[in-house]
């Protein structure tokens, strides 16, 4: 253990298994103390015993989250500021793999878009006294290689018309990774010191496939699509902990500045060890982020207040 993170506190959604796990022990093991927040209670329950054997002076809680509920996030984050938490870190890292079939939030939100985004924007907003209360506050977002092929569908980003799984997909990420820009933009355009960062893991062999298990017929092309990832994950993937690093070093990495985004340096950043990527040209769109942030605004009601 390095204890780079001692005394500090990280906060991991969807922390009970796959990178969210790995990402959460990571952060123990270099001292943090350790929020795992996740829908799952059992395995929220368990992964944070399991991490407390591992590293017993982690400490880690769980709480159980539905970031698709934003009234629930809301209330989670008011807990948190009764509290008069200090967060050094969240690691926006919950995300699913959108069904076959069109699924959606409470709210009507694409499932993936609305715990991967929407959930997200809300969350880090309502934790901003948190965060700023912390010497070096940081946020690390997920994103994926996925995002690369994706374009905002502004007219319908809920997905309502046309649904398809993989554009959903890649549509969340890409939208999680401009969150992550625009968020670090809007803080140092505030004089905060709120960094902002993004990672992806490249392939790794999580059980995110589970989620296109699907009984009955289905169109060709969704049984490709089927069929290419479980390929890619299974020939071309990297292990969870190996999947886990470049968000680990955009957490810890002394050297980093806000609007950074990490990603694996093998062929076609599918596995290896972690480095700086390039987003998409779509990612980096300016106008389009502006345009995102306002939307996200406008569905949640929630206008970030700078500390």
């Amino acid at each position: 253990m390095t204890n780079t993170l001692e005394r500090r506190t990280a906060l991991v959604t969807g922390g009970a298994a796959g990178l969210g796990l790995a990402t959460a022990l990571s952060l123990a093991r270099e001292g943090a103390q350790v929020l795992i927040v996740d829908r799952n209670r059992e395995a929220g329950e368990a992964a944070a015993r399991s991490i407390i054997e591992a590293v017993p002076q982690s400490n880690a809680r769980f709480f159980a989250l539905d970031l698709g509920d934003l009234d629930a996030v809301k209330n989670f984050a008011d807990e948190r500021e009764q509290e008069n938490l200090v967060l050094d870190l969240l690691i926006n890292n919950a995300g699913l793999l959108p069904p076959m079939q069109r699924a959606a939030t409470s709210l009507g939100h694409e499932l993936g878009f609305g715990v991967s985004v929407v959930g997200h924007y809300v969350l880090t907003g309502s934790l901003l006294k948190a965060l700023n209360r912390a010497q070096s506050p940081r946020v690390v977002t997920l994103s994926s290689m996925a995002h690369r092929t994706a374009k905002l569908p502004f007219n319908d980003l809920n997905q309502v018309s046309g649904y398809d799984p993989t554009i959903a997909y890649g549509v969340a990420k890409l939208a999680a990774l401009m969150f992550a820009l625009e968020l670090d933009r809007r803080a140092q355009l505030a004089g905060n010191k709120l960094l902002s960062l993004a990672a992806h893991p490249g392939i790794s062999k999580t059980g995110i496939g589970a989620g296109w298990n699907h009984n009955g017929p289905l169109p060709l092309k969704h049984r490709l699509a089927r069929l290419t990832m479980r390929w890619a994950i299974n020939y071309g993937g990297q292990s969870i902990e190996d999947g886990a690093k470049p968000t680990l070093m955009a957490a810890i990495d002394a050297n980093a500045s806000g609007g950074l985004f990490y990603g694996p340096s093998g062929f076609a950043e599918m596995r290896g060890a972690p480095r700086v990527a390039k987003p998409s040209k779509a990612a980096q769109s300016l106008p389009d982020a502006a345009r995102l942030w306002a939307w996200l605004e406008s569905e949640t009601g929630m206008r970030y207040l700078w500390p």
